[in-house]
């Protein structure tokens, strides 16, 4: 599996697929959150708080992660290289795991230099280090849980089509109604108006970022993740068959 990772993240920085990603999700969050003028903007906010990002972030990730995913598995039919994988000394699981670990390791790479965002909201507070650690702590927490959701998504739509576009148009959609569509669903059955919206990935996000990390909201992302990481392997069994 070691080896399937390495060749993804080799893949990733060999062209510039990796520094597009990790540039875009950068340069989106810099401009929304310290340039732009808008709800988002940290300075004219007033207040020590990261929350504006981790409000921007899931939807940036909507896009950018299916971007990175959706040659995952598509690429490999369309060159006819899925048979080489097939053939390797690997059971299935192996693959895909190494196929979903590298994709989530390049977006935690583009995630990790946000974390100057911390120094310097806790550098500018009054008093300085006037900064809610728990909170923040909490939905970068979240944010990988979100970040690995996602990915395993984005896997899966990989091996449903041959082409990238395709892909990444059904992964989106898929990441949208995870994220977003249960709450809206919610509103339009408001007597089971909560246990809907608990099957989004927004709420367990949103409970993950009070800082309060909760065995149920863990759970939640972990079976998401573990349910497409099981589609994919079931699809890519009927493709070996």
């Amino acid at each position: 599996m070691k080896s399937i990772v390495l060749r993804e993240i080799k893949s990733f920085f060999g062209s510039p697929v990796g520094y597009l990603v990790i540039a875009i999700f950068l340069l989106l969050n810099g401009l929304f959150l310290w340039v732009f003028d808008g709800e988002f903007n940290i300075l004219k906010s007033g207040f020590a708080d990261l929350s504006p990002f981790f409000t921007l972030s899931p939807w940036i990730l909507i896009f950018l992660i299916p971007a990175v995913t959706m040659r995952s598995f598509s690429d490999e039919k369309k060159q006819g290289t899925i048979e080489l994988l097939f053939t390797k000394p690997l059971s299935i699981w192996q693959i895909v795991n190494g196929k979903f670990l590298g994709a989530f390791l390049l977006i935690v790479i583009a995630i990790l230099p946000t974390l100057v965002y911390v120094y310097v909201l806790s550098s500018l507070g009054l008093p300085e280090g006037n900064i809610d650690m728990g909170s923040t702590l909490g939905s970068y927490f979240g944010l990988l849980f979100l970040v690995a959701a996602y990915t395993a998504i984005g896997i899966f739509t990989s091996t449903l089509s041959e082409n990238q576009i395709v892909a990444f148009l059904i992964a989106v959609f898929l990441c949208f109604i995870f994220f977003y569509g249960f709450k809206e669903l919610a509103t339009y059955a408001s007597v089971f108006e909560d246990g809907i919206e608990q099957f989004g990935v927004e709420y367990h996000f949103k409970s993950m970022s009070r800082g309060v990390i909760d065995t149920r909201d863990i759970l939640y992302f972990v079976s998401i993740t573990i349910l497409f990481l099981s589609l994919t392997v079931f699809k890519l069994k009927s493709l070996k068959s």
